[in-house]
């Protein structure tokens, strides 16, 4: 049976049943109820005290509008339908079924274009709270293992190859830096998103006496639109944020990838939990890594979903056009994405088992102080390009020799430069080769806890803004 659309009056035919589900998009957008109401909410409440609708009407209205909203947080709000498109038609016929006619008064001064707009800035504020809270707890994860493993050694790699002993805590820390960018980039992504399009109406604003900061006000938004146009057509908040995911998503990915190799049977530097890891139907003895492999494997839904939004925002005239109905589900599913690989990122580092006896003997026979080697001759006046062809030379030997640089007769080590005293044993000792980064920012055991003691203050800092 057709249903009368609210917006039906000059049209004649009734659309096809199956063109009226392609066209709705109840199916995913009634996750904006509970803003819908809202901005509903502050609308009518804004005008009764312009003077636009009569108080008794907007008591009315407003004693609807917080039944429906009651019912939504108890579960028992009537089913949602196709035939009303969308959220806000849907809780507009909700209305009128409650109260009656008067509901109609509702969207004076107000279109489905400021209105969906607006549902969609609160729905992203809402969340970004969320967001770098879930950041927050993994963050301080990374932090108690970077404190806890300070002194723990293992090879630093570029290319996948050993390149220079460093310490765990300065990995886990790299990875703490990382997050704290992508946190600051949502924490700023509030600033887009919380801007007020309600009242720009269809395009063109109103003639109604309308209070625009009003509105604002009652929503919590820190500022309004001050072009009607750019209000309806803007979608750049959500962009910024899918932008902001793909790029928490990808630092989660890489994350995931060292875990996923550290926990392999040649490297064995880690152990996942049982609780994040799976089996196999067939091979009794697997351990996957299967939690870390999905987080790796969902960015790609992350990235299509910033793909998806900027291609569709990429040729649109101004000011609202049909094709901004996509804006959300890309929004709404990288939400879900995030928050559950950050969940599952944290659960699995707290439950991490970290075998620091296999990752210390991984330098003690590789070559990865040899970069200690050649700022030893420098260091007595070699130039460092001699310095190091005459370590590369050395390390070739200890190659076909099995042999570390560390276990070399000094005979054989002075052989190659008579620079070299008893005194590079010292230096060529992987644990020493750590301590001695003393640079700023570097990996040595003082600067990883500098580093530690920043982000615990960093941490802090946000937690006493937040009280």
């Amino acid at each position: 049976m057709a249903v009368k659309k609210m917006w039906g009056g000059r049209f004649t035919a009734v659309s096809p049943e199956f063109a009226q589900e392609f066209g709705a998009s109840i199916d995913f957008d009634q996750a904006m109820a509970a803003e819908d109401i809202e901005g509903s909410i502050a609308h009518v409440t804004m005008l009764g005290s312009t003077g636009i609708l009569p108080a008794g009407d907007v008591a009315k209205i407003k004693a609807g509008l917080e039944e429906i909203q009651q019912e939504l947080a108890d579960g028992t709000l009537p089913e949602f339908t196709i035939a009303n498109e969308d959220i806000h038609m849907n809780i507009e016929a909700i209305l009128t079924s409650k109260i009656g006619p008067v509901a109609g008064k509702l969207h004076t001064a107000r279109s489905r274009n400021d209105q969906v707009a607006t549902d969609f800035h609160l729905w992203v504020t809402h969340r970004l709270p969320e967001v770098v809270a879930a950041i927050d707890k993994l963050q301080g994860v990374l932090l108690k293992l970077a404190d806890a493993h300070v002194e723990t050694i293992l090879p630093g790699t570029t290319h996948l190859q050993h390149a220079q002993p460093i310490s765990l805590g300065h990995y886990f820390m790299s990875y703490f830096s990382m997050l704290q960018r992508d946190k600051e980039r949502f924490q700023f992504n509030l600033k887009h998103a919380s801007i007020s399009p309600l009242g720009a109406a269809a395009l063109a604003g109103t003639t109604f006496p309308i209070d625009r900061q009003q509105t604002a006000d009652l929503l919590g938004f820190d500022e309004v639109y001050t072009n009607s146009l750019d209000a309806v057509s803007d979608r750049d908040f959500a962009i910024e944020y899918l932008s902001n995911s793909s790029m928490l998503m990808m630092h989660l990915s890489r994350l995931s990838e060292e875990l996923i190799i550290w926990a392999s049977y040649e490297y064995q530097y880690v152990e996942l939990d049982d609780a994040y890891s799976t089996g196999s139907s067939i091979m009794p003895q697997k351990k996957n890594a299967d939690y870390a492999e999905l987080i790796r494997g969902k960015v790609g839904r992350v990235y299509g979903d910033l793909m998806s939004l900027m291609t569709v925002m990429k040729g649109l005239p101004l000011a609202y056009n049909k094709d901004m109905q996509e804006d959300k589900e890309g929004v709404f599913d990288a939400t879900t994405t995030i928050m559950g690989s950050l969940h599952v990122m944290t659960g699995m580092l707290s439950t991490l088992h970290i075998k620091d006896a296999n990752m210390e003997a991984a330098v003690q026979n590789d070559f990865s102080n040899a970069t200690e080697l050649a700022d030893y001759l420098a260091s007595k006046g070699l130039p460092f390009r001699q310095a190091h062809a005459v370590v590369g030379k050395l390390v070739l030997t200890g190659i076909q020799t099995h042999t570390p640089l560390q276990k070399m007769p000094l005979e054989q080590l002075q052989a190659a430069s008579d620079l070299i005293d008893a005194d590079v044993y010292h230096d060529l000792d992987p644990r020493v080769a750590v301590e001695r980064r003393t640079s700023f920012g570097g990996t040595s055991f003082s600067s990883v806890k500098a580093q530690i003691k920043h982000g615990q203050t960093l941490l802090a800092e946000e937690d006493n803004e937040k009280a």
